[in-house]
């Protein structure tokens, strides 16, 4: 809406007033996009035909120190991975759309951004509250610090 508005203003005020402000690609370039795409499929399947030439021995090594045990781990593995995958769909435990959120930023910024409500707060006393709810959100974000950096002051740099 706002780029056909933009497009309009611009044709009136300009020189040529039929030109295209805008291109499409043309055959080179989707030539070109095709070409890398295959590529980098061709890439990957190297890098996975590489990894399982690796990982085959390590794997086939692994199944025989297990020995007679190595069926029935791998059926609980595969009944526990069946679990969670209910579990999953059950408690509907997926990612939020990107909708979703950009609706609840924009909520969280309409409630912050009016002049009353941080008022309200002091004078129902959720100051505190909100207060302690921040604590504990940058206690937490300084934890995943801590544990990235694998150090509980500063980065090893060895």
């Amino acid at each position: 809406m706002l780029s056909t508005a933009l497009r309009r203003s611009l044709a009136r005020h300009s020189a040529f007033p039929n030109r295209r402000l805008y291109s499409s690609p043309s055959e080179s370039t989707q030539k070109k996009a095709q070409d890398t795409l295959a590529s980098a499929q061709k890439n990957a399947s190297k890098l996975w035909e590489s990894s399982k030439k690796y990982l085959d021995p390590l794997t086939e090594k692994a199944g025989q120190m297990l020995g007679s045990y190595k069926q029935p781990l791998l059926y609980n593995l595969s009944v526990t991975k069946e679990v969670l995958k209910q579990i999953y769909v059950a408690e509907a435990l997926q990612p939020p759309t990107l909708s979703a959120v950009r609706q609840a930023y924009e909520s969280i910024w309409y409630q912050v951004s009016r002049s009353g409500a941080l008022g309200k707060l002091v004078r129902d006393g959720e100051v505190a509250r909100v207060g302690i709810y921040g604590l504990q959100a940058y206690g937490i974000f300084k934890i995943g610090e801590i544990v990235g950096r694998r150090s509980l002051v500063g980065y090893d740099l060895h």
